[in-house]
C-alpha cells in the first residue's frame, strides 16, 4: 500500500521513535515494553490513515466522482442567498479510517480559493458546513461553478490544500488533504442529476456523484 506524502512527516520519525526504543531496551536492559507497544499502536494507525491507494477514475463522460472517501451524511436542496440560485449540496463525513485526500471532482479552472477561520466542531455534526475552519474551492466547469469545501472536525486541525486560483486541474487530481477525521462538502448547480443517497459510501476519483448535460 502506498503511503501518502503528506504522512511523511509524522510516520517516519515515529518509525524512527520506534527503532530506538528498541535499541535503548536492548543496550540498558530496561522494560519498557508498554512504551513501545504504545508507539507500535500509534505507528499503525497512522500507517492506515495515511494509506493512498491507486484509483481508477471513471471514463463516463459528463460524470463528477466524490473529491473524497467517506459517508454521505447529508444532501439537500437550497436556493443561494446571495445570487438566488438554486443548489445542491453533498457532504461526505470522513472517520479517521477513511482515506483523506480529496480529489477533484471535475476538470475545472479555480476561481476563488478562501481560507474560512473557524471552530472546530465534531465533522458529523451539520453545523460544521458554516462554523468550521475550512477551505472554500470555487471551481469554473463546463456546467457551470462548484464549490468543494474542506472541513477540519473536531481532531482535524490542519487542512492542506494544492488549489491555487487561475489553476487548472483534471478530474481525480489531487485537490489537498485534510489530517485525522473531517467533511467535505460539495456545492453543484440544481440541474445536476444526483446518483448517491443519503448513508452511502463513497470513494474518492471513482464514485460517480452526479451527471451533468453538455
Amino acid at each position: 500500500m502506498r503511503l501518502a506524502s503528506e504522512g511523511n512527516l509524522i510516520v517516519y520519525p515515529l518509525i524512527v521513535i520506534f527503532g530506538i526504543t528498541f535499541a535503548f531496551s536492548y543496550l540498558t536492559e530496561f522494560d519498557i515494553l508498554y512504551i513501545q507497544i504504545i508507539i507500535f499502536v500509534v505507528l499503525v494507525f497512522c500507517l492506515n490513515f495515511f494509506r493512498d491507494p491507486s484509483r481508477i477514475i471513471p471514463k463516463n463522460k459528463n460524470s463528477i466522482i466524490s473529491p473524497a472517501d467517506g459517508k454521505i451524511i447529508k444532501i439537500k436542496e437550497f436556493e443561494d442567498p446571495e445570487s438566488g440560485k438554486k443548489l445542491k449540496l453533498i457532504s461526505i463525513f470522513l472517520s479517521v479510517f477513511n482515506v483523506h485526500a480529496n480529489r477533484m471532482p471535475v476538470d475545472g479552472k479555480f476561481i476563488n480559493v478562501k481560507y474560512v477561520k473557524g471552530d472546530f466542531l465534531a465533522a458529523f455534526d451539520h453545523r460544521a458546513s458554516e462554523k468550521n475552519e475550512r477551505m472554500e474551492i470555487s471551481i469554473d466547469t463546463e456546467f457551470g461553478v462548484i464549490v468543494v469545501k474542506q472541513i477540519a472536525g473536531l481532531v482535524a486541525r490542519r487542512i492542506l490544500c494544492y488549489a491555487k486560483e487561475s489553476k487548472k486541474m483534471l478530474a481525480g487530481d489531487r485537490l489537498g488533504f485534510i489530517r485525522f477525521g473531517s467533511r467535505t462538502d460539495i456545492i453543484l448547480p440544481h440541474n445536476i442529476n444526483l446518483n448517491v443517497e443519503l448513508d452511502q459510501k463513497v470513494y474518492g476519483a471513482e464514485t460517480i456523484l452526479g451527471t451533468y448535460e453538455s
